[in-house]
């Protein structure tokens, strides 16, 4: 169409601009409560299990964003089919295999949400975990992280263990956060989503440059998932390729960290997290931080000379 032609033409008169503070408002209304990060990946055998304990969640306004990263099993035919029976569930297919922390950043590029969580294929949400987690939010309105304890399963969906929720000051031991969090949207937002390079470990090292850049975590009492440990979990396959990983930010956190303590502890932990492997630099590490450490944590030490010995002597 030719310019002189255009202006011919009669257009209805748009309607009156609202300003970018009414119309943020506005899209702000018709966003979620809630996003939720659904990777998979050949997740058929449980994949089921982990939609239907999200669906049926007490909390109801929340949106689940499903990565399909490659699949070649039935698990796009059984996301299809649950997108297709609620419209809180977006599938997103990814041409190539993005690995966790790549499905992950694709799901959230997509939230709309102020509130983000993400979940597994093998794991399962308790009904009032959404619910019991914004709870709490009102209760510690200043945390940018809350997270809470879960139940460990067997693939059987029996239950073999708990972890509680530790306070938030031992994160440079260990991932206290673990699975079961939501967390406000300029925290993802802010450390730019999760390092593709740390596959197994993308979690941990997000904690820890969300503490590191001044964000304020919180426990919940409460245990409000299931973790599934089996055969194909990720954890059980690739163990000692993680705690390498592991090892790699820890170590980045503690020479970060001003705390003497917090290093000490920190270095200390590096040591006795590994009993089939010693690294006695990081032991000595820790003595030289404080060397009170090792009466401090006598049993921690005691507990890693147990295990390293039983495994030598199988």
């Amino acid at each position: 169409m030719r310019v002189a032609e255009m202006a011919d033409l009669t257009f209805p008169t748009p309607p009156a601009r609202q300003g970018p503070a009414r119309e943020s408002a506005r899209m702000q209304r018709t966003a979620p409560a809630i996003s939720i990060v659904l990777p998979v990946h050949n997740g058929e055998a449980f994949l089921a299990a982990a939609l239907d304990s999200i669906l049926a969640q007490s909390f109801p306004d929340f949106e689940l964003i499903a990565v399909d990263d490659c699949s070649s099993d039935s698990s796009p035919a059984v996301l299809a089919d649950y997108a297709a029976r609620d419209p809180r569930v977006r599938v997103v297919t990814l041409e190539r295999n993005a690995k966790l922390p790549g499905a992950l950043n694709a799901g959230f590029a997509r939230a709309r949400a102020d509130w983000l969580s993400w979940t597994s294929d093998d794991n399962i949400l308790h009904p009032f975990m959404l619910e019991t987690l914004l709870a709490e939010r009102e209760r510690h309105p200043e945390a940018d992280i809350l997270y809470a304890g879960y139940r460990l399963i067997n693939a059987a969906g029996q239950a073999t263990g708990a972890v509680a929720a530790l306070p938030c000051n031992q994160l440079i031991e260990r991932n206290v956060v673990g699975c079961c969090f939501l967390y406000r949207r300029a925290v993802h937002e802010r450390l730019g989503g999760y390092d593709q390079a740390l596959f197994g470990v993308e979690d941990y090292d997000f904690w820890l440059r969300a503490a590191r850049a001044g964000f304020r975590l919180q426990p919940v009492d409460a245990q409000l998932y299931d973790y599934r440990r089996h055969e194909h979990s990720l954890t059980d396959r690739r163990w000692y390729e993680i705690r390498d990983r592991v090892a790699h930010i820890l170590e980045r956190e503690i020479e970060l960290c001003d705390d003497s303590r917090m290093r000490a502890r920190g270095w200390l932990s590096l040591f006795t997290g590994d009993p089939y492997r010693p690294t006695p630099r990081f032991l000595l590490k820790a003595l030289r931080e404080r060397p009170s450490i090792m009466l401090a944590r006598w049993r921690d030490v005691l507990v890693w000379a147990w295990r390293a010995l039983a495994w030598r002597v199988k």
